[in-house]
């Protein structure tokens, strides 16, 4: 197949939309929206591959996972993530395949499980700050601390506290190689691959092919960047539920960014233009992603995401723009 290789991050709130009720058919419902602007690409001769974010998902098997705890072993939270990549793959299977086909482009959406290498010593090991799970009150919260060992922290917001984790950085694809074998092949004509769900099953690398699963979670931008790097794409886009990245926000200045280059985008991200948990980690992924080689990023929404690849819409990042 041609390329150019196009990398498609889907955002954890694109399949289940942040203050829904998480049923099923709201995760559905997304992503049969979101299904014809994918399946369209494959019609520009894209050699796509996609991976999407599992945060609310992952949230409520943590909530299940304490619910049952009294009947049932608790599982990892690796394990967890193994699970959403199953539970979101599935998903994606089913709603993208007919999209597909109305296309012209009658694909097998193929979902792999992935894992994901993060370092020992990475800082997030000792800094915890991703927030995971249901929230609990002070008094629960303490026993929490005390029994299990859990960081929790105060969210003001919500009126609660909340489990942290490590989010370490990725730093191998653990099945890359394998990969690239596939997409080499005349196989990739029938596929579209979803990979690194969840942003990959964190793993510590133990040597002689053994992996070792960890209580982390990573983020699904930086490892799309990775991603990308090692299947060598040219562009890698992510989709969020914003139609651009904007800049002085919720201030007078506020506005979106339209064509930016790394330098000036480098400069709002040490100017604290972007939350840290928010759009700050889809700002970092971009740049690696372009300093590994990537030609260009496109962050938007799945409703503009046919004009941000035309250069009319989105925030859209070059190498030299």
């Amino acid at each position: 197949m041609a390329d150019p290789r196009l990398v498609v991050a889907l955002g954890g709130n694109v399949i289940g939309r942040s203050g829904g009720t998480g049923a099923w058919s709201e995760a559905v419902r997304e992503v049969r929206r979101s299904a014809p602007a994918i399946a369209r690409l494959l019609r520009r001769h894209w050699q796509l591959c996609l991976t999407h974010g599992n945060g609310p998902q992952v949230g409520r098997l943590l909530l299940q996972n304490e619910l049952a705890r009294a009947e049932v072993p608790v599982l990892p939270l690796d394990v967890l993530v193994a699970e959403s990549q199953a539970q979101i793959g599935y998903l994606l299977a089913t709603e993208l395949s007919p999209a597909l086909r109305r296309a012209g482009v009658p694909r097998t959406v193929l979902a792999f499980p992935t894992r994901m290498v993060v370092a020992a010593d990475d800082p997030a090991f000792s800094r915890p700050d991703k927030p995971v799970g249901p929230y609990y009150a002070e008094a629960q919260a303490r026993l929490l601390r005390k029994s299990r060992g859990w960081t929790l922290l105060a969210d003001p917001a919500r009126g609660g506290y909340r489990r942290v984790v490590p989010s370490p950085r990725p730093v191998a694809w653990v099945e890359a190689r394998a990969f690239r074998a596939v997409l080499a092949s005349r196989a990739a004509e029938r596929i579209l691959p979803v990979v690194a769900g969840g942003g990959g099953i964190p793993v510590r690398d133990r040597g002689g092919g053994r992996y070792e699963g960890v209580e982390a979670v990573i983020d699904k931008d930086r490892s799309a960047a990775l991603v990308g790097r090692a299947l060598g794409a040219t562009s890698l886009v992510i989709l969020t539920d914003v139609p651009s990245v904007v800049v002085g926000f919720r201030r007078p200045f506020e506005r979106p960014l339209g064509e930016v280059g790394p330098a000036e985008l480098r400069g709002y991200l040490e100017a604290g233009e972007f939350g840290s948990g928010t759009m700050a980690p889809k700002i970092e992924a971009a740049l690696d992603f372009l300093a590994g080689g990537g030609r260009s990023v496109l962050i938007t929404d799945p409703p503009h995401l046919e004009d941000g690849l035309a250069g009319r819409a989105g925030t859209r990042i070059g190498r030299t723009g």
